[in-house]
């Protein structure tokens, strides 16, 4: 049952990044600086991609199957 939860959302999650990512907009070319966003950081908090450029360079890096199982 909870491994059909954590797929479901897991889906649930991509399709909504999907149509998000496809909205529009461009993606960025090399040099460009990236939009300021804000993501949930594993204990809940709040991460702003500006707090973090503050602090030096930003390597942003997707882990596409790190947690499902697979």
């Amino acid at each position: 049952m909870r491994r059909t939860q954590r797929f479901f959302c897991g889906g649930l999650v991509g399709l909504v990044a999907v149509l998000i990512l496809a909205t529009g907009s461009a993606a960025l070319e090399v040099g460009q600086k990236a939009p300021e966003f804000t993501l949930a950081a594993p204990d809940g908090k709040q991460v702003k991609l500006g707090d973090l450029l503050a602090k030096g360079p930003v390597v942003i890096y997707t882990f596409i199957q790190a947690f499902t199982g697979t």
